[in-house]
């Protein structure tokens, strides 16, 4: 059976698997944007254009833990701003065009929270986000249906619904701050 670019990819991940360092992020990166210059006549990437998923788990490494998912995004959908918790998400475009802003965290004076964007960035096809623990950010399907790779280094629905660990932000008064629990 032919190799396909996804079995190189998650072989090259795999073998660069380590602790969180600048050397992972690009090795992971790199690895990522060859799975996004796939051709498609790979049967995993012409089932993901033919089915395109709102979400799908591709892959999740049962020695690491790291985890590989799909999503189809229609123009216009828009996710607020949040972090993710202790984990780090590599996002990697295949199709469509999608806007990821970022934003600081900011504490009032008088113990508030809010954001403050500090700008965005149009990522198209072939380019890969990257967001390590603590970074917020929001996005913004501006041309669709997008098809989007999002690597994390942990299960981050766990992260989230049984650690509570991700911080999600609701606009209140024309500003974003911290949403309830």
């Amino acid at each position: 059976m032919a190799r396909t670019t996804f079995d190189a990819s998650i072989g090259g991940i795999r073998s660069a698997w380590g602790p969180l360092s600048t050397e992972l992020v690009a090795s992971c990166s790199q690895h990522l944007q060859k799975l996004i210059q796939s051709p498609v006549t790979e049967e995993w990437l012409a089932s993901l254009h033919r089915e395109a998923p709102a979400y799908q788990e591709l892959y999740r490494d049962p020695e690491q833990g790291f985890i590989l998912l799909a999503h189809t995004e229609p123009t216009g959908l828009y996710r607020p701003p949040h972090d993710h918790g202790r984990g780090w998400v590599i996002y990697a475009l295949q199709q469509g065009e999608i806007e990821m802003g970022t934003y600081a965290r900011i504490e009032n004076a008088d113990g508030s929270v809010q954001l403050v964007k500090r700008g965005s960035t149009l990522v198209r096809p072939g380019d890969v986000q990257v967001y390590l623990p603590g970074d917020i950010h929001d996005t913004r399907c501006v041309s669709g249906p997008a098809l989007l790779f999002r690597f994390t280094d942990r299960d981050l629905k766990r992260e989230d619904n049984e650690e509570h660990r991700v911080t999600r932000y609701v606009e209140r008064n024309g500003n974003w701050t911290i949403g309830a629990r």
